[in-house]
């Protein structure tokens, strides 16, 4: 399968939705539990998710200048996503959720990217997706001034059995494969993962 990441304002807007799907939490989520705080969730249905994901990625603008993520297609097809950008605009990294003990730099440091979370659509799972586009995002965040890029991913065991939920912040093993180190290991089944751009 011939997989190819661009930048998500060079996709359209009905392929990133072919990706997300109509139902699950890939369509009720639409990328933004990381940018709303919890205070705020039950106040933002769907659609106004899927509204400022529109926003924020530029979905079919090429001209623009920014976009929150990337898209992958295989053989073509709409196949998955990745978002990718400065950790300061996750208001959920700035608090408790990413541990901290031991790490000595600002959690407001715009210098430091983050990738938070993957989705692969129905039919293109265990095909390397995620792999791509996180390979894909070490060069998106370099490329847009970054010095460091980090995930947040779950350790996957033999045998062990995951729901979508867990797993959309991706696998430690795609993360070592792109070239990432564990920064901390805060429970038995997360870790922190970073690579320092020289």
């Amino acid at each position: 399968m011939d997989i190819a990441v661009v930048p998500a304002q060079k996709a359209t807007w009905a392929d990133l939705q072919a990706i997300f799907g109509t139902r699950g939490e890939p369509a009720r989520c639409q990328c933004q539990w990381f940018k709303i705080t919890a205070a705020e969730w039950a106040s933002v249905p769907p659609p106004e998710r899927a509204r400022r994901l529109h926003e924020q990625t530029n979905c079919g603008d090429e001209s623009a200048a920014e976009t929150s993520g990337l898209v992958a297609f295989a053989d073509g097809e709409p196949a998955g996503w990745c978002a990718v950008e400065p950790r300061t605009v996750y208001p959920r990294l700035s608090t408790a959720r990413v541990p901290w003990a031991g790490r000595d730099e600002s959690r407001t440091d715009s210098g430091v990217w983050a990738v938070t979370c993957f989705v692969t659509r129905t039919g293109f799972r265990r095909r390397g997706v995620s792999r791509a586009l996180v390979a894909a995002a070490v060069g998106f965040a370099r490329d847009r001034g970054a010095r460091a890029l980090e995930g947040y991913p779950m350790v996957v065991r033999p045998g062990q059995e995951f729901s979508w939920g867990e797993l959309y912040v991706g696998s430690r093993k795609i993360f070592e494969e792109a070239g990432f180190a564990e920064v901390s290991h805060p429970t038995p089944r997360r870790v922190v993962m970073r690579l320092d751009f020289a």
